[in-house]
């Protein structure tokens, strides 16, 4: 048996998730004794797939052919699948993002497999197996029992963090029996912001609302994430009147997101936007309504109006990096 790991494929290359996932499925293997084996679907080189020994993958089965390089859930589901039955994972790791959320359900019926999402931590207990996970909407913690044989898991961002646990590794080339991969939807283009730091890879978010009052007040938090190395991001009604890109828009029905600080500019704090947001394990909010519900859950907490204390803000963060470089 084995514990397997999707490894996310973005043009060729393993991103922070992959990684922190592939750390945390080593700790599940040092309590288990099983080993752990990585699995990328479509074109990667060597080089990058062996990135992946040093946080304790032992082995890479890559589906390399270059129709993969288009994903198709239903197609990537029964990849998956196969390479479930070729190595007898009994836990089957997923990151926990918009790609998790498409495949890992559907394998989830098709194995008849136990699926446990928005994991927080490392398992408590394995016989039985028992994890805690994330639960209304992060206002609450359960700890959730699977006792099928097969156990599939998307632990969030940040929930384990980078630990290296350097292994020798093995690449080997996959070749899952698939039918030629079709998809329902056509995608005539792709455009994508390859800009500045991704919000699924960011250690620190720069967000702001509709308290920053008009599109072109954002480059104050632009100037701001430049100087934090920080992504930028937005609160729905900001993306809903266009005034940043829709990828920006974190919250309940956006992007959820886990960040070590996140900085909450001129947003109100719904619940909808909470919720996407919960994970982060600092969070700065800045607003001019001291009563705004975004102070029930900051960390720290600056009343006033953005505009003024961002300059302010961006400023004492350069000085400090000067500092201290």
């Amino acid at each position: 048996m084995s514990i397997l790991v999707y490894i996310r494929n973005v043009g060729g290359k393993i991103k922070k998730q992959s990684l922190e996932l592939s750390a945390y499925a080593k700790a599940m293997g040092e309590a288990t004794d099983l080993p752990v084996v990585g699995l990328v679907i479509g074109e990667m080189d060597s080089a990058e797939m062996e990135k992946l020994g040093k946080y304790g993958i032992s082995k890479v089965l890559n589906a390399g052919d270059a129709r993969y390089n288009k994903r198709v859930n239903r197609v990537y589901t029964k990849v998956v699948e196969q390479a479930v039955m070729q190595v007898d994972a009994r836990y089957i790791l997923f990151p926990d993002n918009a790609q998790g959320k498409a495949i890992a359900p559907r394998l989830s019926a098709r194995l008849k497999a136990g699926f446990i999402p928005q994991v927080l931590d490392l398992p408590s207990s394995y016989e039985p197996f028992i994890v805690s996970k994330r639960a209304f909407s992060g206002k609450a913690i359960a700890n959730v029992k699977a006792s099928t044989q097969r156990i599939i898991l998307t632990p969030m961002l940040n929930s384990f963090g980078l630990k290296e646990a350097p292994t020798t590794i093995q690449i080997e080339l996959f070749a899952p029996e698939i039918d030629e991969p079709q998809s329902r939807l056509e995608i005539i283009s792709k455009e994508t912001n390859a800009e500045g730091v991704q919000l699924a890879d960011a250690d620190i978010v720069v967000s702001g609302g509709r308290g920053l009052r008009s599109a072109e007040n954002f480059g104050l938090l632009e100037e701001l994430s430049e100087t934090l190395g920080a992504a930028t991001a937005c609160s729905r009604p900001v993306a809903d009147d266009g005034w940043r890109p829709a990828d920006e828009h974190v919250g309940q029905t956006g992007k959820m997101i886990a960040p070590n600080i996140y900085f909450a500019i001129g947003i109100s704090g719904a619940i909808q936007h909470v919720a996407g947001v919960s994970g982060a394990k600092c969070i700065v909010a800045i607003n001019s309504d001291a009563e705004a519900p975004i102070f029930d859950v900051a960390d720290y907490g600056l009343v006033g109006d953005a505009l003024t204390i961002v300059p302010q803000l961006n400023e004492l963060f350069k000085k400090h990096m000067a500092e201290n470089k």
